[in-house]
């Protein structure tokens, strides 16, 4: 039987010892010191950090996970998860699918599309193998002929071993990529940024003007599949949602 964690109050260790360590856990992302995305400590750091067996540790774990508090990733690790009230706010869609139902019309443009090997720093980033092979893909995507996204993105050559024969003036990656690796999960964040001179030029902006980037990271069944960084003139485009 696992020792009672160190320094509990008493109401605390009275608990079971899997759930003083998910009340732990839980006190960690409500007070803000872990926030979405966040790397948490490993299973056997949080073993030897209080004296309990792994067993234990995975139980909570996995119970906080199923809360859809916790994101497990194989090879890569435990991360926070991002919070449910968040995940209403923006439903991730593919561009061409918005501006069909706009009644407007769909094009793009194949800047580039390359085949990879994975770099150190993104091989632990994704969890996946140094050397891995990797497609890298940009393309523009417009809405009446007028360039509204430029879509910076890596696949996993695994999970999607097809993808430079797509034609993507019939489907997007992201479409494509649904059908390949299906109930993805992941991470987002969106941010105001200046883009680069090639980026503005795409995109026929004009010189400092901002852009509403996403960057997302998504996994299918705890495999990396795809990192997308999505660029849009902050003048001609707006994120929306139902909460």
């Amino acid at each position: 039987m696992d020792a009672p964690l160190t320094n509990p109050s008493s109401a605390e260790s009275a608990l079971p010892a899997y759930l003083q360590i998910k009340n732990f856990v839980l006190e960690k992302i409500q007070s803000g010191q872990w926030r979405e995305g966040d790397l948490i400590p490993t299973e056997l750091a949080l073993c030897e950090q209080f004296s309990v067996s792994r067993m234990t540790v995975n139980r909570a774990l996995r119970e906080l996970t199923n809360d859809d508090l916790l994101i497990r990733i194989k090879g890569s690790g435990t991360y926070v998860a991002q919070p449910k009230f968040q995940s209403t706010l923006i439903e991730i869609r593919s561009i061409a699918q918005d501006i069909r139902e706009r009644g407007h019309q769909h094009s793009c443009q194949v800047l580039s599309i390359e085949r990879l090997q994975a770099s150190p720093t993104q091989a632990r980033l994704y969890g996946i193998a140094p050397g891995a092979a990797l497609f890298h893909s940009i393309i523009v995507h417009a809405e009446n002929g007028l360039p509204i996204q430029y879509e910076d993105r890596l696949v996993d050559a695994h999970m999607a071993p097809d993808y430079m024969e797509q034609d993507w003036s019939q489907i997007t990656p992201n479409e494509y990529l649904v059908r390949v690796a299906p109930l993805p999960t992941g991470f987002y964040s969106i941010e105001v940024l200046v883009p680069p001179t090639a980026i503005a030029q795409a995109l026929q902006m004009k010189e400092q003007q901002p852009c509403l980037v996403m960057d997302r990271r998504t996994f299918s069944s705890e495999q990396f599949t795809t990192h997308a960084r999505l660029w849009h003139p902050g003048d001609r485009y707006k994120f929306t949602g139902r909460m």
